[in-house]
């Protein structure tokens, strides 16, 4: 099992969420998160000062998968995020070790 972590841009959820959807893939966490990479930021004007905005709002999706379907649901999620500018965001992948459904008791693949 791998847990697959992706930060995209905000505006790039619901086409990502649907196409994960459609491989049958239904538990996702979804969180706003602030941060910055290579795109560093920018400046606004604001009530007439100029401020540097260094963090930028982005959403952070986690998922978990089971290892045959990694390569699709990353080649999934990159298709879908994919802007061609910078800021397009990162996808992250991790083993998971162990899982367990409270509410069951079901451990491993069937805790998915």
């Amino acid at each position: 099992m791998k847990i697959i972590t992706a930060i995209i841009q905000p505006f790039k959820l619901d086409s990502v969420k649907s196409s994960l959807s459609e491989m049958n893939i239904n538990g996702l966490t979804i969180t706003d998160v602030l941060g910055y990479g290579r795109q560093s930021g920018h400046t606004e004007i604001y009530r007439g000062a100029e401020y540097e905005q260094n963090f930028l709002p982005k959403v952070k999706i986690e998922l978990l998968v089971s290892d045959d379907q990694v390569e699709e649901t990353i080649e999934n999620i990159s298709a879908n995020a994919k802007t061609g500018k910078i800021g397009d965001g990162k996808i992250f992948v991790q083993s998971v070790e162990q899982i367990l459904r409270i509410r069951t008791g079901d451990t491993g693949e069937q805790a998915i």
